[in-house]
């Protein structure tokens, strides 16, 4: 499992890197998109993976810590996931101003010769 995770992270975070040296906006923009979703899978993956364990401890048992997984990553990725859509939207929004006052999506804001 954790070899599954290491390397869909490695191939978020590489594509997004391969993308955000692209030449026009929007792939730096989804490039932008994939190195978050790879560190959102970082942060996940940190709360340590387990299957079927619940995150919240009952009240009134005892408690073993090794049976349940930590919530604060959990809600950090959430957080992230709301923070990178507004950002992303802004984005897409300074992307199209942009487009329409120079005529070009490239990131230089000119054409290659």
């Amino acid at each position: 499992m954790e070899l599954i995770l290491a390397i869909g992270i490695g191939v978020l975070v590489g594509s997004g890197v391969w993308l955000l040296l692209r030449p026009r906006t929007y792939q730096v923009i989804v490039g932008l998109s994939l190195i978050s979703y790879g560190v959102n899978l970082f942060i996940f993956s940190m709360g340590r993976l387990r299957v079927n364990a619940s995150p919240v401890l009952p009240s009134g048992a005892p408690v073993d810590p090794t049976q349940y997984t930590d919530p604060i990553p959990q809600a950090l990725v959430l957080t992230a996931i709301v923070i990178g859509f507004a950002t992303t939207a802004l984005f897409l929004v300074v992307l199209l101003a942009s487009r329409g006052l120079t005529g070009s999506d490239h990131v230089d804001g000119r054409e290659p010769n």
